[in-house]
Order: C-alpha cells, then structure tokens, then sequence
C-alpha cells in the first residue's frame, strides 16, 4: 500500500506511479527501479496538479526547491490518450446517425 501525493489516498504500489527527482526535474520511474526517495502518484493530471498545488513533490522527495514535472506531465497526457488502435476500435462501435 502506498500513498498518493496529490490526492492523499491509500491504494496499491501497482496503481500508482513512482517519480523520483533528479537534477532538479521530476522523472516517472515506471519499473521503480531509480535510485533514491521515491513518490508515489495516480497516473491522472488531477493527482499531479494537486500535488504541484501542494508542494508535494519537494516534500516527499526531501528536496529544496521547485522541481519541473514536464516529463512527468507528458507521461500521464500520453497514457490518458487512446492510441490509433483504441481510436479505430472505438469508430467500429459508434452508432451511425443519417446527418439527413
């Protein structure tokens, strides 16, 4: 069981993502295998600007300063977008409507 930094909920390891910081920035540790403190966050932009809101991240990591969550944020936008794959099988299941 880990805790979210954004919104403060318990829940397991596997449904959460692990950031570390180094130099400065934020980095999503997917396979938690980066050396150091770890924190741990939903995979949502909710959770993530909640956190940043907070000042979570310096805190947990024990870090001075602002620490930039770009490449943490670019992971969680392509993890929230459905692939081209996802896209098409969506298409195949839509209702088509006459525009008539």
């Amino acid at each position: 069981m880990r805790t979210c930094v954004g919104c403060r909920t318990r829940t397991l390891a596997e449904e959460l993502l692990r950031v570390v910081a180094e130099d400065g920035k934020l980095v999503p540790d997917p396979r938690r295998r980066h050396a150091g403190r770890g924190a741990w966050l939903h995979p949502v932009l909710v959770c993530l600007d909640s956190a940043e809101r907070k000042k979570a991240f310096p805190r947990a990591l024990r870090v001075q300063g602002p620490l930039d969550s770009a490449e943490v944020r670019a992971r969680i936008g392509r993890a929230a977008r459905p692939t081209e794959d996802q896209k098409a099988g969506l298409a195949g299941h839509r209702k088509q409507v006459d525009p008539s």
